[in-house]
């Protein structure tokens, strides 16, 4: 499937980040928060100069949509308007800055639980684990020695498709880390989530990672 609109959902550091390197990677982006676009024109034009300020339902409507709204403020998506969609699930939880919270103080990782929220939506959890700053300086031409990896996990390979052509496309390498479940070793606190990784290097760590236990 050949991507043209990208839907940001979220105008913070990371959706702005997301959106700036989409536009460099020449596709259409289309940016909204729980606002009405006319409230975060002025912002769109500053902030992501090229992007359109659109309403939630809009955005939702485009060809991939990327959740970068705070964790904590997770319920403000649209189940209904991203039933069906390819979603990218770039947010993280962090229990230090947003206090404890309750939905994902579990043993499952924050994409399931988002998962499970946004039922009908086809959800990759992928862009989390590189900072807003690196993601618009790190990026790669294909083939590049020191190309950054970025992994994605989901239980729905069309939709692992879509996203593995946008990341290769914003300027990293994607690498499959398996499963939706598979998220939880590339969340915060993890090796993955700590560093940069060439493509090598991470299919080593999702490898150690998902190694059963010795007994």
């Amino acid at each position: 499937m050949e991507l043209g609109v990208i839907g940001i959902l979220g105008a913070g550091q990371v959706g702005t980040a997301v959106a700036r390197q989409a536009l460099k990677a020449g596709y259409r982006v289309k940016i909204a928060t729980a606002k009405p676009a006319a409230e975060i024109a002025l912002l769109a034009e500053i902030i992501t100069p090229g992007a359109e300020a659109v309403d939630a339902a809009e955005a939702a409507a485009a060809d991939l949509v990327v959740a970068a709204v705070p964790l904590h403020k997770y319920r403000t998506l649209r189940p209904d308007l991203l039933a069906g969609r390819t979603v990218v699930d770039a947010m993280n939880y962090w229990a230090q800055t947003d206090g404890v919270i309750a939905d994902f103080d579990d043993e499952r990782g924050s994409s399931e639980v988002i998962q499970e929220f946004l039922a009908g939506a086809r959800l990759v959890k992928s862009l989390n684990h590189i900072g807003y700053r690196e993601l618009e300086v790190d990026a790669r031409e294909p083939g590049s020695a020191d190309r950054r990896a970025l992994a994605l996990a989901s239980d729905d390979d069309d939709a692992k498709a879509v996203v593995a052509g946008f990341i290769d496309r914003l300027g990293y390498d994607p690498i499959d880390a398996g499963p939706l479940s598979a998220g939880r070793v590339f969340q915060p606190g993890t090796t993955i989530f700590n560093a940069a990784h060439t493509a090598k290097q991470l299919r080593g760590l999702l490898a150690e990672a998902n190694e059963p236990a010795r007994p």
